[in-house]
C-alpha cells in the first residue's frame, strides 16, 4: 500500500520517515519529495508497505503525530491524476499557455501618419 506522508520537517530524509512506519511492519520503500531545481524537500513523501493492514495501523498511528518537530499528515496516497502533462495546462486562455505574452501594434492607417508627419 502506498501511503502519503505531508507537513514533513525539510530535515526529514527517507531514512527518517522509513524509520518512522518500520515499527508497523515492512517498509519496502520510502521518499522524500524534493524540489527539481533546488534539490530542496518539498515537505511531502510516500512509504511504501506491502501488508496492508499494517499499513492502515501505520497510517491511524502516525497520522497527527510529531517528527523532527512538526506535526505529520498520513494518509493512503491516491493515484496521481492527468493533470495535463501533454500539452494542454489546464484550460485555453489565449497565450498565457505558453507562457509568452503576445504585444501587438496596432496599425496606424497612412493617413494618419501623413497628418502627424505635418504636424
Amino acid at each position: 500500500m502506498n501511503i502519503y506522508v505531508g507537513n514533513l520537517s525539510h530535515e526529514a530524509t527517507e531514512e527518517t520517515i522509513k524509520r518512522a512506519f518500520e515499527s508497523f511492519g515492512e517498509v519496502t520503500s520510502a521518499r522524500v519529495i524534493k524540489d527539481k531545481y533546488t534539490g530542496q524537500s518539498r515537505g511531502f513523501g510516500f512509504v511504501e508497505m506491502s501488508v496492508q493492514s499494517q499499513a492502515q495501523t501505520a497510517i491511524k498511528s502516525l497520522n497527527g503525530k510529531e517528527l523532527l518537530g512538526k506535526q505529520i499528515s498520513v494518509d493512503e496516497a491516491r493515484p496521481r491524476t492527468d493533470r495535463g502533462r501533454s500539452g494542454e495546462q489546464g484550460g485555453h486562455r489565449g497565450d498565457r499557455v505558453t507562457g509568452v505574452e503576445t504585444v501587438i501594434d496596432p496599425v496606424v492607417p497612412q493617413s494618419l501618419n501623413r497628418a502627424a508627419e505635418r504636424g
